[in-house]
């Protein structure tokens, strides 16, 4: 007699391992009805503890995120989970709710399940799943909030750098300097502030603080509000006189600076 292949006693092997339509929703009906009973034993009493948990779980679940969940699960209808029973003075100290009677408690049970897949203690309720990702991110610490601020502040540095050195942006900004030169636009139109200057910073602000006092100022006399205003304005046009100078000060270097690359190019290439 000819023995069998390897290949054939594999197929069969599988062959026995595959299970019919009507055992998987025999085997699904079971680990509900064993969830449910567990459910309705934590609604009751207020708690359950592990060995209980594995004691109802069937032996096909062994996966610690499925186990996790059905925890989670548990947890978010009220339920304590401790590793032994507690004693009375520890369930009165404790924020478990009150228990409910076995009717609300297989209500409870049934609504639970309703949002429970076929994967076992895995709830398709969009609230718990969310709440349960929730749990497993980690919230941000001071020091990393100032990590990704500096993060974010270094990559904006970074990204104006590259633009300002692309020659048609400099061109750009050449053309509304001349602007500038010839009245058509103001200053502050093209440039807030100015960084590492005694005077750039300081004027933006001077600027910015006379807008905010004239915009937010309430004064009842007409003669004590025309007075202020006039103040603020004198003290917006001189600092805004100053930003001019310093701002067409500093492209004019960066006009002649533009003109060497310029020649430079066409010779050396980019």
């Amino acid at each position: 007699m000819a023995r069998p292949k390897k290949s054939d006693q594999v197929a069969e092997k599988k062959k026995m391992e595959i299970i019919s339509p009507e055992q998987q929703e025999a085997n699904a009906d079971e680990r509900r009805t064993r969830l449910k009973t567990l459910i309705v034993l934590g609604k009751e009493r207020g708690y359950l503890t592990y060995a209980e948990i594995n004691d109802h779980l069937p032996d096909d679940v062994q996966n610690s995120e499925q186990i996790d969940g059905i925890i989670g699960m548990i947890n978010d209808m009220g339920i304590q989970v401790y590793e032994e029973a507690p004693d009375a003075e520890v369930l009165l100290m404790s924020d478990a709710p009150p228990a409910v009677t076995d009717e609300d408690a297989v209500e409870e049970a049934e609504q639970a399940l309703a949002t429970v897949d076929s994967d076992f203690g895995r709830t398709t309720d969009p609230v718990r799943m969310y709440m349960r990702e929730m749990g497993t991110v980690d919230l941000l610490t001071r020091e990393s909030e100032i990590e990704i601020a500096r993060r974010i502040e270094d990559g904006l540095k970074h990204m104006v750098q590259a633009i300002a050195a692309c020659p048609t942006t400099i061109a750009a900004l050449l053309a509304l300097v001349e602007k500038i030169e010839n009245d058509e636009l103001s200053v502050d139109d093209l440039v807030d502030g100015l960084i590492d200057s005694d005077v750039g910073a300081v004027e933006a602000e001077a600027i910015e603080a006379a807008e905010d006092e004239t915009e937010d100022e309430e004064v009842d006399e007409d003669e004590d509000e025309d007075e202020d205003g006039a103040k603020a304005a004198a003290i917006s046009a001189e600092a805004l006189a100053k930003l001019k100078e310093e701002v067409l000060s500093r492209f004019m270097a960066i006009r002649a600076a533009n003109k060497k690359m310029t020649a430079i190019l066409p010779v050396r290439g980019s």
